[in-house]
């Protein structure tokens, strides 16, 4: 796919259910690929509440780095942490010299129990964020549920940061850990989120590590109870309730409901009011999501803690929209995050 595709393609109607339209019109190259992504979803989660990982492999087979250049940014896989055997994958632009290059920890989508920073989505999207942005973008390969639970995924985030801090793992580029933004889509703007409030909770825990900015793509929050837009856009693609209530079933703990602090977005922010190290927050949120209003929830939360928060709204985006490059509003937010990235933070 790519903006040369989308263009070939003539626009597909919109989707239309009884409750009414819940996508945008799309090309159909894009809608099949969009269909797919719930199939790859739906066709490997096993009754017994397991994923088909040997399935998952083959429906979701991952690229391999690539130290030569593509579209101007290499790439290579680290382990960041050698005891849980946690990789993560390196992006850089080839045109970074000798100059230290801010970092955006970042960490894929897929319900923490799908996808991987290997996945040919991800490693696309993280590739055109370093390019943008003329950052490195070290994308973390987390442990997913249900095998790990909370906090497995936090914790993994957590080490990509210790990671980070030491100096002598900034090779074979140079890396400006006082300039470190976390990002990250859907379960992965969630844990960029925790990871965040873990770090900014224990700030002497790094020695030269500093957070400048959360990016929450579209974050994956919850509750017990449905929201306007989740029961409005039954049927929407890529995320609906079935498929959520199970993600959050094989990710909190053992026994939890979805007050825990890791789905409810009040109990996310809460505390945070003594953090004055928490950075400030850019929260993406799609007009055809069916979590947004879980997202907004977040927002206010944040800003009852006194949190640093902007809102960027794109009335016609689909769960996931930024890994399709050839919507619109997906190069719009590349642009939004190089605007971030070059100036420190960007919440207003």
């Amino acid at each position: 796919m790519g903006e040369a595709a989308a263009a070939a393609d003539p626009p597909a109607p919109a989707v239309e259910t009884p409750r009414g339209r819940v996508a945008p019109p799309m090309p159909w190259r894009t809608r099949l690929a969009v269909v797919a992504a719930g199939y790859v979803t739906d066709a490997t989660r096993r009754a017994d509440g397991s994923v088909n990982r040997r399935l998952l492999g083959v429906l979701d087979k991952g690229v391999p780095a690539c130290a030569a250049p593509r579209n101007g940014v290499a790439s290579m896989d680290l382990t960041i942490d050698p005891a849980h055997s946690v990789r993560a994958r390196l992006f850089y632009p080839s045109s970074a010299g000798g100059a230290a290059l801010p970092v955006v920890v970042f960490f894929h989508g897929g319900g923490f129990a799908y996808l991987s920073a290997s996945s040919p989505a991800y490693d696309a999207a993280c590739r055109r964020i370093a390019r943008y942005a003329s950052a490195a973008v070290l994308s973390v390969d987390y442990r997913r549920a249900p095998e790990h639970k909370f906090p497995a995924a936090y914790d993994d985030g957590l080490a990509a940061l210790r990671f980070l801090d030491d100096p002598a793992n900034h090779h074979p580029v140079q890396l400006d850990a006082a300039r470190c933004y976390l990002a990250g889509d859907s379960a992965g703007g969630n844990i960029a989120h925790h990871v965040a409030r873990r770090c900014s909770l224990d700030p002497t825990a790094f020695r030269n590590l500093r957070l400048a900015g959360l990016i929450a793509i579209q974050p994956f929050f919850g509750g017990e109870e449905r929201t306007p837009s989740e029961l409005r856009l039954a049927g929407a693609p890529i995320v609906n309730v079935p498929r959520t209530d199970w993600m959050w079933r094989a990710f909190l703990p053992a026994g939890s409901d979805r007050s825990h602090e890791a789905c409810s977005p009040d109990a996310a922010a809460a505390g945070l009011g003594e953090a004055p190290e928490f950075p400030p927050a850019t929260v993406v949120v799609g007009g055809y999501d069916p979590l947004q209003d879980w997202q907004r929830r977040y927002c206010d939360a944040m800003r009852r803690e006194g949190k640093e928060v902007r809102v960027l709204e794109y009335p016609e985006a689909i769960h996931a929209f930024y890994v399709f490059p050839e919507f619109t509003d997906a190069k719009d937010l590349m642009l939004r995050i190089k605007e971030i990235v070059a100036g420190g933070g960007g919440g207003q």
